[in-house]
């Protein structure tokens, strides 16, 4: 075993649970690796739905940062699988997974793709709750054994390559993008729109 991934290992069984942890610490873990991720998608349409035209394309922009990062952790996952905790009998673990590659952390990858853009998009406050969120959970997947820390710190590393690639494209493409989008998004649902109930 090399020296990083003694590291990880010895790291990890410092975060990782065990079966003399409280209950409701397991349970505040479960619910926050479980249901957290919800944020995301609530906080991306409340974004849209504001109608403000900033707030659409930062919105725009977290969404292809975040599918370019995921995509770049398939293409990890198929040329390198790294198991799991459980996978090799190290720790505990509290929470059903598939036996998957763990690197890197899809949900950690999701967070931090969504928080890059609102932060340097100077939504500071959504930013940072995104963050915070995703620290939560960062600590929680780990915690249940379905995750190693290096897990997670690659995921920061493929979300900040993604936006550094996302923010160089848009610079051309972006302003054009959000148009298109937002045209089509009118005329989807040019019939909420015209009553009222959604915002041009």
């Amino acid at each position: 075993m090399n020296t990083i991934e003694a590291f990880n290992h010895a790291l990890f069984l410092m975060i990782n649970g065990t079966p003399a942890t409280p209950g409701w610490v397991v349970s505040t873990a479960l619910v926050s690796a479980n249901y957290l991720i919800w944020l995301i998608p609530l906080i991306l349409v409340m974004m849209w739905l504001s109608g403000d035209g900033q707030r659409r394309e930062v919105a725009l922009r977290a969404c292809c940062v975040a599918l370019l990062a995921l995509g770049v952790n398939q293409l990890i996952g198929l040329v390198w699988q790294h198991p799991r905790p459980f996978m090799i009998g190290l720790g505990h673990t509290f929470l059903a997974h598939a036996p998957d590659s763990s690197f890197p952390s899809d949900h950690a990858t999701i967070f931090a793709s969504i928080a890059l853009p609102l932060l340097f998009g100077r939504m500071c406050w959504l930013g940072g709750m995104t963050l915070v969120a995703g620290i939560i959970v960062a600590w929680a997947r780990v915690f249940l054994g379905v995750h190693f820390p290096l897990d997670m710190i690659g995921a920061v590393a493929v979300s900040c390559i993604a936006y550094a690639a996302i923010a160089r494209l848009w610079q051309t493409g972006g302003t054009a993008m959000t148009d298109l989008v937002v045209t089509l998004y009118r005329t989807l649902l040019a019939w909420p729109i015209s009553r009222g109930w959604l915002r041009p």
